[in-house]
């Protein structure tokens, strides 16, 4: 009975938050007090304890550092900087979107295609470059450096792999996801980008506003809590030249720091992060007024709450009966390609780190029995989960259809869902065929 409750309550967290504007995490909260302590019967103070407290100053510690970024202008830099080299070309165009989409993400961003999807749709429209191919380049570049190791996703998912007992593998969780959403972008250029490749006579130079023989036209440097040229630009065709100064030369050098230190000396992700994010304040105090109300406090919601409901299935035994249930199924390889596509379609309409929450748990019995390579797999669910994110129903893929610049947005809706829903078939067999099968052999 027990179990069931468990269960049941897991399905209605996710359909209320499905259905209305409630964060999941305020609910798995409340579901984590009342299947714990007055189903279970676990001790009040015990759930208080699961309270994921290192996994709170990761989200809450990176979110702070990219708001600071953003809001000093360091961001500005990055994107007017990417967006110069390309010089007007289309096809340039489209995989320059994927890698500054793909930066921003990496370097902490948990909105980086959001921000980019006013500029990217509205040159897709003025270059006539096919707004899906456009909006899906800025969501595969965001999702496929999703697992850096200073991101939300990165940092979460190692978190779950040490507590699990794994040995984790940041570099590889970074890189796979990366080549799979880079392989996708390039199936949809090859089918949608190749007359991308012949350039239009006022194509070069057009983005720096010289392709008709005009000059550059100097757009003001953004500055403290102004408008941002990576937000909205009076005219895409022109790019701001912000300039440095000492607070973003020092936001650039600390998340460099944050990276390095988190790869190559395992330093702590958020202590790190809020470190370099006290420095940062400290060099202009007055600038960035409540700064921390841009924290990503929903995220942290979410995140520590479907942990602290996780703990709890685990301490009453629901993630142990689950487990062996999957392992109950025959071929490990078919339990591990039917979690696959569970994950997929329940991220697909659903929370990604959320799906992630709970699938990676409900593998770790059947990883246990050791028949299935478990970095391997546990790549394969984290890219399966975070690649539907291309879904209208996900922040990402809503944004890239409200920026289409499109005469039809409902017919624009509905080739982001059927492409989604190619995702959604496609997405967990590739990496069951490339990760999960060789690593288990």
């Amino acid at each position: 009975m027990v179990y069931a409750i468990s269960i049941l309550a897991l399905v209605l967290i996710f359909t209320i938050a499905t259905k209305v504007p409630i964060n999941m995490g305020i609910l798995a909260f409340a579901g984590a007090f009342l299947v714990g302590g007055w189903v279970s019967g676990i001790p009040i103070d015990d759930i208080v304890d699961a309270f994921p407290g290192d996994i709170f100053l990761i989200v809450a510690g990176i979110t702070l550092l990219f708001a600071i970024a953003k809001a000093n202008g360091t961001i500005n830099i990055i994107v007017e900087s990417a967006l110069r080299l390309v010089h007007g070309r289309r096809w340039a165009l489209v995989w320059m979107m994927f890698l500054l989409s793909g930066a921003l993400m990496a370097l902490g961003s948990p909105m980086a295609a959001g921000m980019l999807a006013p500029i990217a749709m509205r040159l897709a429209g003025k270059k006539k470059i096919n707004p899906l191919l456009m909006g899906m380049a800025i969501n595969h570049g965001a999702l496929g450096c999703a697992f850096s190791p200073i991101t939300i996703y990165g940092a979460f998912v190692n978190g779950l792999i040490k507590s699990a007992g794994y040995e984790a593998n940041p570099l590889l969780l970074f890189i796979v996801p990366f080549a799979l959403n880079t392989l996708f972008l390039a199936v949809l250029f090859a089918i949608y980008g190749r007359d991308l490749l012949h350039e239009l006579p006022e194509d070069r130079d057009e983005i720096t506003g010289a392709g008709a023989g005009a000059p550059t036209r100097p757009h003001p440097s953004p500055g403290y809590g102004t408008a941002s040229a990576t937000a909205v630009l009076p005219d895409v065709d022109v790019i701001g030249r912000t300039p440095f100064n000492r607070e973003r030369v020092a936001t650039l050098i600390g998340i460099l720091l944050l990276a390095v230190g988190s790869v190559t000396f395992n330093v702590d992700v958020g202590v790190s992060s809020i470190c370099i994010s006290t420095v940062l304040l400290l060099m202009a105090p007055k600038k960035m007024p409540r700064i921390e109300d841009k924290v990503a406090w929903p995220a942290v919601v979410l995140v520590c709450g479907m942990l602290t409901y996780m703990t709890v299935l685990k301490q009453n035994g629901t993630l142990d009966f689950l487990g062996d249930a999957a392992t109950h199924l025959g071929s490990p390889l078919a339990a591990a390609l039917i979690l696959l596509y569970a994950a997929a379609i329940i991220s697909a309409v659903g929370s990604s780190i959320g799906t992630l929450g709970i699938a990676l748990p409900l593998a770790a019995p059947m990883l246990a029995a050791g028949e299935l390579g478990a970095l391997g797999f546990i790549i394969a669910l984290a890219f399966a989960s975070t690649v539907v994110d291309v879904s209208p129903f996900a922040t990402n893929g809503s944004i890239v259809v409200a920026e289409a610049d499109v005469e039809d947005r409902q017919r624009f809706q509905r080739n982001v869902l059927a492409y989604c829903g190619l995702v959604v078939l496609l997405a967990p067999l590739v990496a069951w065929a490339l990760i999960v099968v060789p690593t288990s052999l």
